[in-house]
């Protein structure tokens, strides 16, 4: 179904961007560890490392879309991978922590280009199976997330945390050529709305994102990207520094989470396509919800494997929510409309790996996962507003 009328090989180039792109962003959780102990960096510090981080993607996501619907998906996935493998080099170079904040920003901005085009490209090449298309692509990015933070955390601990990052470099190179020679130039309509950046194109798609569903699902992805950004951000270092695993062991369970997502995510996706938002999504919180309720609870390696399990449905909410999102959109402006939304709902959860390492700090490291199940159940409820798609 996926790869019929050749749309496969441009199907596995923009996955393997996304691979790169979101993978490497998770080294930073893995390798935390080790910069704290480089920077003598508390956990406060540390999560606001991993929200300069996010807040510079969020940042870069309306600049993405105003890109994508102007020049094309492929000249911005490409941009955007050549920009990060420069941008990386900046982070392997530094010499202060000084410098690893200002290079871990840029390489957010860098890496955001990304995002908007992947969701237009895979939504507009499968206009009947988007969530399936989009689960694919978000699969490709686990399976960065379960290699490339584990290979991070080997070579680090064999020579330097900053070849830990620098691995990947020569990879980003290889797939900006893919994205280049697979990728038409435009995949979506060439009837933009924002040909021109102007008072009326800004009231026009204000127009289309301030419709009441579009709000509320953005409420949703806001709540959910923020749990999703803590979550993560401190997962190893909860592992280790509360739960007595070692490294090794906690670093295999944060992969075995993102490993999962391969599964998780492209069927959720497909669930989706089928049953619609408000059937299928309270199922995932609803999973999500009893996991982090049991883990400040949970010792000993196999129930943390097993709630590592359970936590992992968390990877099937992006998978629902975006292709829902985009299909709100009108198809004239859905790369900027995605780009200003993402920008919105991104830019208001960077700050949660600031506030949960800091809630942390202050000894209450179990709590703050108790917080984020507390999220999960505002979450249900505004998903049973949402109206089914048709």
């Amino acid at each position: 179904m996926l790869w019929r009328g050749g749309r496969g090989p441009v199907l596995f180039a923009i996955a393997a961007g996304w691979f790169l792109s979101l993978g490497v962003r998770m080294i930073y959780p893995a390798l935390l560890p080790s910069l704290r102990e480089a920077y003598g960096l508390d956990l406060a510090t540390g999560g606001l490392l991993i929200t300069v981080l996010w807040l510079a993607y969020a940042v870069g996501q309306l600049p993405g879309g105003l890109l994508t619907d102007r020049i094309g998906e492929r000249d911005v996935l490409a941009i955007s991978t050549v920009v990060s493998a420069a941008l990386l080099l900046l982070v392997v170079i530094a010499d202060s922590v000084l410098v690893v904040f200002a290079a871990t920003a840029l390489f957010g901005l860098g890496t955001a280009l990304y995002g908007v085009a992947r969701f237009t490209a895979a939504n507009t090449l499968y206009p009947d199976h988007g969530g399936a298309a989009i689960g694919v692509t978000l699969a490709a990015g686990q399976v960065g997330n379960a290699l490339l933070p584990a290979a991070a955390g080997t070579i680090a601990a064999v020579t330097a945390w900053q070849l830990g990052f620098g691995f990947t470099i020569p990879i980003f190179a290889v797939v900006a050529v893919l994205l280049w020679l697979l990728v038409p130039r435009s995949i979506s309509t060439d009837d933009s709305a924002v040909d021109t950046i102007s008072l009326e194109t800004a009231r026009y798609v204000l127009s289309g994102v301030l419709e009441p569903a579009v709000i509320l699902v953005t409420v949703v992805l806001t709540l959910g990207f923020g749990l999703w950004q803590a979550f993560t951000g401190f997962y190893p270092t909860y592992l280790i520094e509360v739960k007595g695993l070692s490294p090794a062991v906690a670093s295999s369970l944060f992969g075995l989470y993102f490993a999962l997502g391969i599964v998780i995510q492209p069927t959720a996706g497909a669930v989706y396509d089928r049953f619609g938002i408000r059937r299928t999504l309270p199922v995932f919180f609803g999973i999500v919800f009893c996991g982090l309720v049991a883990l400040p609870l949970l010792e000993g390696f196999w129930p943390l494997l097993g709630v590592t399990v359970v936590l992992s449905f968390m990877l099937a909410n992006i998978a629902i929510l975006l292709p829902y999102l985009t299909t709100l959109l009108p198809e004239d402006m859905q790369g900027t409309g995605l780009g200003f939304l993402r920008t919105s709902y991104m830019t208001v959860a960077a700050s949660s790996p600031f506030v949960f390492g800091t809630i942390a700090d202050r000894g209450f490291f179990d709590e703050a996962f108790w917080i984020l199940a507390g999220l999960l159940v505002i979450n249900t409820i505004i998903v049973l507003q949402l109206p089914e798609l048709d």
